[in-house]
């Protein structure tokens, strides 16, 4: 039995976080992105998330 790295491991669980089930679709298509862009920083996931609520904001207002 192969014991796979810690990298492996996070590589796996970003490959597949867009596809759990009860995680909202789009905050987990930014937290992968976020990750294959190796910018998956606090800062980065609040920005993004903000950009979310605003587009979110902006349908429910149109």
């Amino acid at each position: 039995m192969k014991v796979k790295s810690g990298q492996e491991i996070l590589n796996d669980f970003f490959e597949t976080i867009e596809a759990m089930k009860n995680v909202d679709p789009k905050i987990s298509q930014l937290i992968a992105q976020l990750y294959k862009d190796d910018s998956l920083t606090d800062k980065a996931i609040k920005n993004g998330l903000e950009q979310l609520r605003i587009q979110e904001k902006d349908q429910d207002e149109a």
